[in-house]
């Protein structure tokens, strides 16, 4: 392991300063998983307002897949910035929206016609998909999964699983909503299969809405806020084929785990399921803020004209953008990068997983990897305190890192793809560090009792 260069000033007085500021002037809402202010970024690294440099292993929450300042996407911003900056897709259309419409046509899985309606974010994406899917079969209920995240707005909070601090004191939700368990086999009886799992979906036809009023059944094929949680490979066979026999719309959520996080465009593939509507966000833009569904022809064109849009949806710059992050993704060999990321990953976590029963279980698709830490491997105690101590640990000596999981005991992998293999290695050697001395300090303290 590298000699790990220990940071005492972190935040340092420009940040803490800032700090104060923000705690003025902005709503408590917002949560920051660091106490630090960016200055600059560039490929895979952040330097904040004091001069400390950090890896960054969080990439914006997965939108930076091509990195920060990616050479492409700067230089599509400044050429867009030279043509216009605004004039509304609604109003007079522009040839860069239909351009990444129809790169998001090709790219997304399915051997059938598609379209897209491009909008801002996530959120949006999922509740236009919702829109869409309702409108195609006239039908109102949707069924999600437990563990779930699809966004903070209304439908998008409803479909979400975690109550704090995504749905707590907003309620009533959206109705027609329900809910079932995702494959999450770390967390499931041992031996469960994927067909166990899917006939969740078949009791919820018995249990809790009729299989005709169902319109779409909405899932990430990687869970991304609920802990980083990969399926049985077939699992999603399972469920298409239980949806289609009931005319039901199958929707991936691929907001986190598209544009080539797992090592494919697209984390559908790895599963050899084609959905009938896929959302896709976060790094689609490059660092701009885009978002899209994508999905059959004849679904996408069930909403009469008017339907679907937004003043901003599909901004020049952002469409800009993801054209060029799309390219750079293509042309640098981003796909192949993200699968050897996840190999290095999973190499060091596994000895890791070997060494401290802290780590409970290592998972991922690609690059999109975690580690799941608990107090007890019998028990399955979820390390949530833990956790917070190994992201601070990782902050004070130079590390980015965000948290996951439904009980915040996840620790993710985001890092842009474009990291050079010396920086990859010196934030595992952070996140090693890191670990051993959380599990240290938890061996001291069982010792003491």
């Amino acid at each position: 392991m590298g000699t790990i260069q220990i940071r005492t000033a972190i935040p340092g007085p420009k940040s803490k300063a800032l700090m104060e500021r923000r705690n003025a002037a902005v709503a408590r809402g917002p949560f920051h998983a660091t106490p630090v202010f960016a200055a600059r970024a560039e490929g895979a690294s952040i330097e904040d307002v004091d001069g400390n440099r950090f890896i960054d292993f969080a990439g914006g929450i997965g939108c930076l897949n091509v990195g920060h300042k990616s050479p492409r996407v700067m230089n599509a911003l400044r050429a867009q910035l030279d043509q216009f900056l605004h004039v509304c897709f609604s109003v007079t259309p522009y040839e860069s929206y239909i351009a990444v419409a129809e790169k998001l046509n090709a790219l997304t899985p399915g051997k059938f016609p598609k379209k897209t309606v491009i909008v801002n974010s996530g959120a949006e994406a999922v509740e236009n998909a919702i829109k869409i899917a309702r409108a195609y079969t006239k039908r109102p209920a949707v069924i999600c999964f437990e563990d779930a995240f699809h966004g903070r707005t209304f439908m998008a909070m409803s479909l979400t699983s975690k109550p704090h601090p995504y749905k707590a004191g907003f309620e009533p939700m959206a109705s027609d909503v329900y809910r079932i368990p995702y494959a999450y086999q770390y967390r499931s009886p041992a031996g469960t299969t994927a067909e166990e799992f899917a006939h969740h979906l078949e009791d919820a036809f018995k249990r809790h809405v009729a299989a005709e009023n169902v319109a779409a059944v909405i899932a990430e094929p990687v869970l991304g806020e609920g802990g980083f949680v990969v399926p049985p490979r077939d699992y999603f066979a399972a469920l298409h084929k239980i949806s289609r026999k009931h005319g039901i719309l199958f929707i991936a959520d691929e907001v986190q785990s598209g544009i080539a996080r797992t090592g494919k465009w697209f984390a559908s593939e790895h599963f050899g399921v084609e959905p009938d509507l896929l959302v896709s966000a976060k790094s689609l833009g490059g660092g701009m803020p885009i978002a899209a569904v994508t999905g059959r022809a004849e679904v996408m064109d069930a909403p009469g004209v008017g339907g679907l849009g937004g003043t901003f949806g599909g901004h020049p710059l952002s469409c800009a953008a993801a054209l060029a992050a799309i390219e750079t993704i293509e042309k640098d060999g981003l796909l192949a990068r993200s699968t050897e990321i996840g190999k290095r990953f999973e190499a060091r976590a596994r000895d890791w997983h070997k060494k401290w029963e802290l780590i409970g279980e290592v998972r991922g698709l690609g690059g999109m990897c975690a580690i799941e830490l608990v107090r007890d491997a019998r028990t399955k105690e979820p390390a949530d305190t833990e956790t917070k101590e190994l992201g601070k640990y990782c902050y004070e000596h130079g590390l980015i890192t965000i948290t996951a999981g439904t009980y915040g005991n996840v620790m993710r992998i985001l890092v842009p793809l474009v990291v050079t293999d010396e920086q990859f290695e010196e934030g595992m050697d952070v996140l090693e560090s890191g670990l051993a001395t959380v599990a240290e300090k938890k061996q001291l303290a069982q010792a003491t009792i």
